[in-house]
């Protein structure tokens, strides 16, 4: 698992709980974009998809509408 990402929540989650996904970006190094990480909030020790930011920026353009 990575270690010293900034996880958070989206704005959209609410605040009792439940299905919650937490993102978090590493700084961009030299210009290139670097990954995005996914994980599940009620189990932040367990495992975490990493995402190339094309990808994730079409995913949340396709979900977030």
């Amino acid at each position: 698992m990575r270690t010293g990402l900034q996880w958070f929540k989206s704005s959209y989650s609410g605040s009792s709980g439940g299905a919650c996904l937490e993102v978090a970006h590493e700084p961009a190094a030299h210009g290139v974009r670097s990954p995005v990480h996914v994980r599940d909030s009620k189990n932040p020790t367990g495992p975490v998809l990493a995402f190339a930011p094309t990808a994730w920026t079409a995913f949340t353009a396709t979900t977030s509408r």
